[in-house]
């Protein structure tokens, strides 16, 4: 199926998404779609998928020019979407997510659930990959509810799979399996659209790269023909010589000190200290206890055993209403269901934790609230027409912005940092990363948990290494290097 779009423009109101966007997508091939969040991908793909509906230009099909009413259109015709949200429903096992979108029924009508595992155990054969059919996908790992999702799109057999950040939420062995199943499916002739700020991955496995820049198409390349810098200069306007800024900043004195922190079946005996000013990496292997150890940190969940001391001080956190009277701030790793509410405004999302500084006998400034949001929005980038837009109607990575500026608005002594640039563009990865080492120059001490162990290495003064829910391992900056990290993640010395 070769699929072309030409002059495909849309505007929400008065701002222009997209401008005149061309775009060709071929049998076979592994298509890469860059640029940075809010420059247009995922509204053109939803275009595409009869999600939303063009102001202008036209797709044509195989040269015949279409256009689909809704997504489910598209579907028929051979185009699934795997967006970066996860679209699973939590009660249901993975067996009956996987089809959700097709009925598998005997003769009386009701659902053949032996036929369903007939027909998944081959697919997932097929593709070489494993899942627990029985398990609640609400029980199952953010890694395994992602590929719940890609093979539910995959068994509907479509010509054309357009994948919205994939990799985001899977470990290194779960990407692996995912790059194959993908170079299986360019074998088979299906076109794939590939939507990523990992440049490694697109020039390790795409054939071609579209960059968009402000609702423009500036360039497409096939991959052989560009570079890094080319492309990094195309999504930003600009050239990034270093990805990560120097650390020059000296940390001072214990501002938190961990002991004996313990929950069974989670993590056990995790004990470590942070500085003023310091960043504290925290790497392993997914499903290695990190997020469960800050969750306990700032009360989210509960922990059996263990202590926190604040400034030499010992303290009780049980909820995250205690942290953050502490001056704990927590930029979750989920965005969606605990970093936002979506259907609030990103106005008022942003000074959430700082509401009482605008209150004033339980009665709510808004034009001081709207100020200091305003303010918060701009420092970190958030593409908006305007602040009083719901938080749910940005880009996954304009929303973590606004998780951030929640955070930073508080004016916190420590805030964890659990995947803080995940699904955001390598331009505003290098605006985060500036904002860190700001932060730590005024003394804020951060702990940031990240999958990516460049970042790791390139951010962190030091770094915590978690195997198996235990602390394998301590490395200072100027030693680690990602075959230490991996080595002690995976449980060697």
């Amino acid at each position: 199926m070769e699929i072309t779009m030409k002059g495909i423009s849309k505007a929400f109101g008065s701002n222009e998404v997209l401008k005149g966007v061309d775009l060709t997508l071929k049998s076979g091939e592994i298509h890469a779609l860059m640029g940075e969040n809010g420059a247009g991908k995922s509204t053109l793909m939803n275009i595409l998928t009869g999600i939303h509906k063009a102001d202008s230009g036209t797709i044509c099909v195989d040269g015949r020019e279409i256009s689909f009413k809704n997504a489910l259109e598209a579907e028929k015709c051979g185009i699934a979407f795997i967006h970066q949200e996860l679209n699973i429903w939590p009660n249901l096992s993975i067996l009956e997510n996987l089809f959700l979108m097709q009925n598998v029924t005997n003769s009386f009508g009701m659902l053949d659930f032996k036929k369903m595992r007939r027909l998944a155990e081959e697919k997932c054969s097929q593709m070489g990959i494993t899942l627990p059919f029985d398990a609640e996908a609400g029980e199952c790992s953010v890694g395994q509810q992602q590929m719940t999702e890609i093979m539910r799109n995959l068994m509907l057999d479509a010509k054309v799979v357009i994948m919205d950040e994939p990799t985001a939420a899977l470990t290194e062995r779960e990407t692996e399996k995912l790059f194959a199943v993908m170079h299986a499916l360019k074998n088979k002739g299906v076109a794939i659209v590939y939507i990523s700020h990992r440049m490694e991955e697109v020039f390790a496995h795409c054939d071609t790269i579209t960059v968009m820049r402000d609702g423009y198409a500036i360039s497409s390349k096939p991959t052989r023909e560009t570079n890094m810098e080319q492309v990094v200069r195309d999504m930003v306007g600009r050239s990034i010589t270093e990805y990560y800024p120097g650390r020059t900043n000296e940390p001072g004195e214990i501002v938190l000190e961990v002991k004996n922190f313990c929950q069974e079946g989670l993590f056990n005996n995790i004990s470590f200290k942070l500085r003023k000013g310091e960043i504290l990496g925290v790497a392993g292997l997914m499903g290695a206890g990190r997020t469960e150890i800050m969750r306990a940190l700032f009360g989210v969940d509960s922990c059996k055993h263990g202590e926190v001391y604040l400034h030499g001080k010992k303290v009780c956190i049980q909820k995250p209403e205690d942290a953050i009277k502490a001056g704990i701030g927590f930029i979750t790793e989920n965005r969606k269901s605990e970093g936002l509410i979506l259907d609030f405004s990103i106005s008022r999302n942003i000074a959430l934790p700082s509401v009482d500084t605008f209150a004033k006998r339980s009665v709510i400034n808004t034009k001081n609230e709207t100020a200091f949001s305003e303010a918060l929005s701009k420092k970190l980038g958030v593409k908006t027409a305007s602040i009083d837009l719901e938080a749910g109607a940005l880009s996954g990575g304009n929303q973590q912005k606004v998780v951030i500026a929640k955070w930073i608005g508080m004016n916190p002594s420590i805030i964890i940092m659990d995947e803080p640039t995940r699904g955001i563009d390598v331009g505003a990865k290098r605006d985060i990363y500036d904002l860190m080492n700001e932060l730590t120059s005024q003394g804020v001490a951060i702990i940031m948990v990240s999958s990516e162990l460049p970042e790791v290495i390139g951010m962190s003064d030091r770094i915590l290494v978690i195997h198996e829910g235990k602390i394998a391992g301590e490395l200072d900056h100027e030693e680690a290097t990602q075959e230490k990290i991996i080595t002690l993640a995976t449980g060697g010395q």
